[in-house]
């Protein structure tokens, strides 16, 4: 028989929490209620992150050994104050009531439907059409992992802070990472995609033995995939805090760009994978790293700006080689090459 439904009150919410024994991670043995205690406690840094953005769930009611499958439209039996958003899909010609997930009992009425994932829009609801930020998936292609994705972003970065503009960086919680650059100013979709998709070719271009910027699989062995197309109002990514349906409770984290740089020069791999009870460790010590991406205002450049910058680099690139071919051709002979003297007769 199943266990009964424990009821607990979450702001002022009655909510019934079900089944919460059951074990979601097995080889970690992660229960139910240990998913969403860990979203009790992280809310503080993770609602401000999800508030007012349509959001999909990813759900295992299984587990993570099990099937999943996405929802988008608000399940109809929700608690009457389970605010939605209603959004018109150009796929399914209909329009999809999204969860707004702005409050704590709404989180946690998410994670008793065995949400494990959260997967939010880059816009908010009410500005649907206008997205607040760019965001950058390092995809590694085995044997390549997230040291690769390493090296990928401190080149992401190098290009945007060329522009002046911050990024910041997260795990995936599985195997790659995420970046993101904030922008909170007007812009829309059809100038943020171009714009990912031109940073990604233009990686490509300088750096085709690691990077490649087309999602065919065949081509992507031991290199990074930079996936622009997430920049999309039709597409969603992981959030940050957000558990991920792994082996293991592992958490898309945000990280310092200290860490970003000593994984890459100790090549190690597991330098950065966090799971749930470190997440709020950090978090505890560190505050929310990824808050500036909520509030900080900047704005995106011109495409045409980064076909100037992308042919300064390729003329750096051809004047360098042209300086060290020269300099090449003016070094003396070795004495080793040297033509022997003719000895002088006595």
């Amino acid at each position: 028989m199943p266990a009964p439904a424990t009821i607990v009150e979450v702001e002022n919410r009655k909510l019934k929490l079900s089944n919460l024994d059951k074990v979601l991670y097995p080889a970690a043995g992660f229960t139910k209620g240990q998913v969403i205690d860990y979203y009790v406690r992280i809310a503080p840094a993770l609602l401000p992150h999800l508030a007012g953005r349509p959001l999909t769930m990813k759900r295992y009611p299984e587990g993570v050994d099990h099937e999943y499958f996405f929802e988008k439209n608000a399940p109809k039996h929700r608690p009457d104050w389970v605010k939605t958003a209603p959004i018109w899909s150009e796929g399914n010609q209909r329009t999809v009531n999204y969860i707004l997930a702005n409050d704590l009992a709404t989180l946690v009425w998410i994670a008793n439907l065995a949400s494990l994932e959260l997967h939010p829009s880059l816009s908010l609801a009410s500005k649907i059409e206008q997205p607040t930020m760019i965001v950058f998936d390092l995809d590694p292609g085995p044997p390549a992992n997230i040291v690769q994705c390493a090296q990928v972003a401190l080149w992401v970065r190098g290009i945007f802070d060329h522009f002046g503009l911050q990024s910041f960086a997260k795990t995936s919680g599985s195997k790659g990472m995420q970046l993101y650059i904030p922008l909170n100013t007007k812009t829309t979709y059809e100038e943020t995609k171009p714009f990912a998709h031109a940073i990604a070719r233009l990686l490509e271009q300088e750096h085709p033995e690691l990077v490649v910027s087309d999602m065919k699989k065949s081509i992507r062995t031991n290199k990074v995939f930079v996936d622009w197309s997430q920049n999309d109002q039709h597409k969603t990514t992981i959030a940050v805090y957000s558990l991920r349906a792994r082996e293991r409770p592992t958490v898309s984290t945000p990280i310092t760009w200290d860490e970003v740089e000593r994984t890459f020069k100790k090549k190690d791999a597991q330098h950065i994978v966090f799971e749930a009870p470190e997440v709020l460790k950090r978090v505890e010590k560190l505050g929310d790293l990824f808050e500036p991406v909520l509030k900080l205002k900047q704005k995106l450049p011109q495409l045409a700006g980064l076909a100037v910058e992308a042919k300064k680099e390729v003329k750096k690139k051809e004047e360098g080689i042209a300086i060290a071919a020269q300099a090449q051709k003016r070094q003396p002979p070795s004495k080793a090459s040297a033509a022997p003297k003719k000895r002088r007769k006595v």
